[in-house]
């Protein structure tokens, strides 16, 4: 017989459940002691690619990322990716949205990105003089609104921040010095400045952006209305070029950060603030960068000799995109707005005087 059977039936209930409560107190300290399991077991690993080149990269894009991967402190690595290194960048939007790609660095041109303000990424003419006109109508004229607006309405696609590059310059192997110049050179760009200057007979040619240098060498290409001229001395371009066109089509590049929506709502919020601040510090590197090389570049640059079309005659293609200006506004309620806010600062600017015009 066991020791229970000869207890009282009292005494048997006082038992079981002194057995019960040790039970429960020897599981619970179990469950204590058990490692806990956490859904991150290693850092977030992000794929960005630009749409730039490696030796433009260096400089447009490169320093950031290197700063946020040190600053992260192992939570987060970001590889970094150049024009065409993973997709081609005319599917990079499709890339981004699809997750084959966390982010990328790029204007909405050149990545055809489907919103109604994508002809204004890149160099949308004469819109600005300065690369400072890019964060001061993106901040203060609403184009940040504007841009937010636009890709809430597209999915799994977070746009994050604009910022300014280089003015638009044309290198060429044979001199422009008037606007017949122009007639059948078949030049690599950025598409809306290509369009806009097709009028003038120049012929926008589109390959992968490694393979410019040897469309250069081997006359598939004339020129590049690309970029300016530090990108030009920078990437080997004014090493095959001889001429630069001191005439800008227009001030500074409109370019963007966007990130995948999905990829992005994963990034813990002190991490997505150091992605931001680290924009921040990219746009402030190509600023600094493009302001001081096109100056230097300019009078100290030995490879391409400077032409320029006559004031009069150039008078004609700022005219002209007045009228391009207003078309694109016939395109929608937010195309006009952007042409608006265009209009509104250039009005303010010419006001002000100098140093702004």
């Amino acid at each position: 017989m066991s020791e229970d059977t000869k207890k009282s039936p009292s005494e048997q209930i006082l038992s079981t459940r002194r057995k019960f409560l040790a039970g429960s107190v020897v599981g619970a300290a179990s469950a204590l002691a058990a490692p806990a399991v956490h859904a991150q077991t290693g850092p977030i690993k992000w794929r960005l690619q630009t749409y730039s080149g490696a030796p433009l990269g260096a400089h447009v894009i490169k320093p950031q990322i290197d700063a946020f991967n040190a600053a992260a402190n192992g939570e987060m690595e970001i590889e970094l990716y150049y024009a065409d290194q993973l997709v081609p960048t005319s599917e990079l939007f499709r890339a981004l949205q699809n997750g084959t790609l966390d982010a990328v660095q790029s204007d909405e041109a050149t990545m055809a990105s489907p919103v109604d303000i994508s002809v204004f990424g890149g160099y949308f003419p004469f819109a600005t003089r300065y690369s400072l006109d890019v964060p001061a109508m993106f901040n203060y004229y609403g184009l940040n609104e504007i841009w937010k607006e636009a890709y809430d309405e597209v999915d799994n696609v977070t746009w994050l921040s604009a910022g300014a590059w280089d003015p638009l310059h044309i290198f060429t192997k044979e001199p422009i010095r008037s606007l017949a110049d122009m007639k059948g050179k078949r030049v690599f760009g950025v598409p809306t400045a290509g369009k806009f200057l097709s009028q003038y007979g120049l012929i926008p040619v589109t390959v992968p952006w490694d393979d410019v240098e040897v469309a250069l060498q081997t006359g598939e290409l004339d020129g590049v209305a690309w970029c300016g001229f530090t990108e030009a001395y920078e990437v080997g371009w004014a090493d095959i070029c001889n001429y630069a066109l001191t005439n800008s089509v227009t001030g500074a590049w409109f370019g963007s950060y966007f990130a995948n929506s999905a990829s992005w709502e994963k990034v813990p919020a002190h991490l997505q603030e150091l992605f931001k601040i680290t924009i921040d510090q990219s746009h402030y590197y190509r600023a600094t960068w493009y302001w001081g090389g096109e100056a230097r570049l300019r009078v100290e640059g030995e490879k391409m000799e400077l032409t320029s079309i006559p004031p009069q005659e150039w008078a004609t293609v700022v005219a002209d995109a007045e009228k391009f200006w207003d078309e694109i506004a016939t395109q929608g309620d937010r195309p006009k707005r952007v042409v608006d806010a265009f209009k509104k600062y250039a009005s303010v600017m010419q006001k002000a005087g100098y140093p702004y015009r």
